[in-house]
């Protein structure tokens, strides 16, 4: 898929409202990854393929009549930022928060937050130190192993609450070790932009 490829595929899932906050977004990342190590440099020449699309498509799983979403350890702001844009037109009664520890990174959030448009939580500590959230949704990326994720999630998160994680190559092997210490009802939907990646879509998660 190029560039431009991702670009029309945004285009069809979202206004071109949410399409101009979003290149509003991906020129700031830029700027920023020039002193802040947001993402890895070699995805941003594929800037909207590797991150905005593949971010966009989380929105898919989002249940009906949530009101809070909890992305963890953001970093450059994936999925939870991207996800923000769009609900903000999709679904304006979600509220959206992003934890990220690093300060530099959390000032990154809250500045492209504030010319997006976009009213967006941001924690910037430690995930382990935030108290309970009660999320409908916790949401990460590239963040940490399956079966860690799962730890973070349920302190986060009622019964009834989602979790939505994207994972790689490895994503069968991560779920075998979790369901060692987790019990999880998983959805693994293919990846739009990635033939060897998933989005776990994870219910009713309790220790085993």
């Amino acid at each position: 898929m190029t560039e431009d490829d991702a670009k029309a595929a945004l285009l069809a899932r979202v206004s071109r409202e949410t399409f101009d906050r979003l290149e509003i977004y991906a020129g700031l990342l830029i700027k920023w990854q020039k002193s802040i190590n947001l993402v890895s440099p070699s995805t941003i020449p594929q800037i909207w393929t590797r991150h905005m699309l593949d971010s966009a498509q989380v929105m898919d799983q989002v249940p009906v009549g949530a009101k809070a979403w909890l992305d963890l350890g953001s970093g450059g702001g994936f999925p939870g930022l991207v996800c923000a844009a769009i609900a903000a037109e999709t679904h304006p009664d979600l509220r959206v928060n992003l934890v990220e520890a690093d300060l530099r990174k959390a000032a990154f959030l809250r500045e492209t937050a504030r010319q997006m448009g976009l009213s967006v939580g941001v924690f910037s500590r430690r995930i382990e130190d935030l108290p309970p959230q009660s999320a409908d949704i916790v949401s990460a990326r590239a963040l940490a192993a399956l079966t860690v994720l799962c730890g973070y999630a349920h302190r986060h998160m009622p019964d009834t609450g989602i979790a939505l994680f994207q994972k790689g190559a490895r994503h069968a092997e991560e779920l075998e070790t979790a369901r060692q210490g987790w019990q999880m009802d998983v959805t693994v939907i293919p990846s739009i932009t990635d033939a060897e990646a998933v989005l776990f879509r994870i219910e009713r998660l309790s220790h085993a």
